[in-house]
């Protein structure tokens, strides 16, 4: 049975929290990165389930972006909340998917990733930049 845990080694889990706290430190803006096996129906739909697991929709600004990971039906999504989304819309987060599809094709797939995480923090920054008491209100960790 396929494992998401071990999609990827500990060294790319290291360069994807670094991207994530990276990608957060100019803005109040929230990145999570989710990974799971399959994904048997619509990816988005999926990815915004998750989105509602992980509590994503409670931050303050609505400002959450999460990035879904379907490893083995080879599927991506990226969804923003209503407040981000509303600044960027979909087209933003379709050229985000398709260029990680062709990136993660060179075998640079945590690569890739960070810098499409990296992209995500600075158009919150943008939209959404930090406040002196802002806090991290959800946890930067990869969930699967």
């Amino acid at each position: 049975m396929p494992n998401a845990r071990k999609f990827f080694n500990a060294r790319e889990q290291q360069i994807l929290l670094d991207a994530i706290a990276k990608a957060e430190l100019n803005t109040s803006g929230e990145i999570r990165v989710h990974v799971e096996n399959f994904s048997f129906r619509s990816e988005i739909k999926n990815a915004e389930k998750v989105f509602v697991k992980l509590k994503m929709h409670e931050t303050k600004e609505r400002n959450g972006i999460l990035i879904y990971i379907a490893a083995f039906s080879r599927k991506i999504a990226v969804v923003g909340d209503e407040g981000i989304h509303q600044k960027l819309g979909n087209e933003f987060w379709q050229s985000l998917v398709t260029k990680l599809i062709g990136q993660f094709k060179t075998d640079k797939k945590a690569e890739a990733l960070a810098g499409a995480i990296v992209e995500c923090g600075a158009q919150l920054g943008n939209f959404f930049p930090r406040k002196n008491d802002d806090s991290n209100e959800l946890t930067n960790t990869i969930s699967y």
